[in-house]
């Protein structure tokens, strides 16, 4: 049986090869940089619902927060990343690999944080754990649409990727 998130983390640990191509059409940055991009994501986004105050989460609407998740898509090109969860310049190979192994170990943890675990989303306002799971899988689709995009435009490399679970991908 598949765990969550299963297939999106196998399918950046398959894109890992094709890390430095890029079309500045698609995207003005490479393929590492959505990848390391999203495995920050998953980890710091684990680390403060891991660390963060239960008592203080509050039940806020948040119309922007309900159209993406009821749609399970964000938009491109509106929002920024904030600093902390920017790549650096420079992208190790060995550096990704970790990062996947420890998004790994905390995706299954996150099984054992409290339902009230939660994080501030610079747009989506508070976010308790199921929301948070929600997020990641719609960030992590988000990310591996644009490399999916990024990647259309070499054919060859394109015609032999083999992704694990096209619902994920495509």
């Amino acid at each position: 049986m598949m765990e969550f998130m299963d297939g999106q983390l196998y399918d950046i640990a398959y894109l890992i090869q094709f890390r430095d191509s890029r079309d500045t059409k698609v995207s003005k940055v490479p393929v590492v940089w959505h990848l390391d991009h999203i495995l920050k994501v998953i980890n710091r986004t684990y680390y403060i619902l891991e660390k963060s105050d239960r008592t203080l989460h509050q039940k806020r609407f948040s119309w922007i927060r309900t159209h993406s998740f009821a749609l399970r898509r964000i938009s491109r090109g509106k929002e920024q990343s904030l600093a902390s969860f920017l790549p650096p310049d420079i992208i190790k190979t060995e550096d990704l690999l970790l990062q996947l192994e420890l998004a790994r170990k905390n995706i299954c943890d996150l099984k054992t944080l409290d339902e009230h675990s939660n994080f501030i989303h610079p747009v989506f306002g508070q976010l308790n754990k199921k929301q948070s799971k929600r997020f990641l899988e719609i960030h992590t689709k988000h990310h591996l649409k644009i490399v999916k995009d990024i990647l259309k435009s070499d054919r060859k490399k394109y015609r032999s990727l083999d992704f694990s679970v096209e619902v994920y991908f495509f």
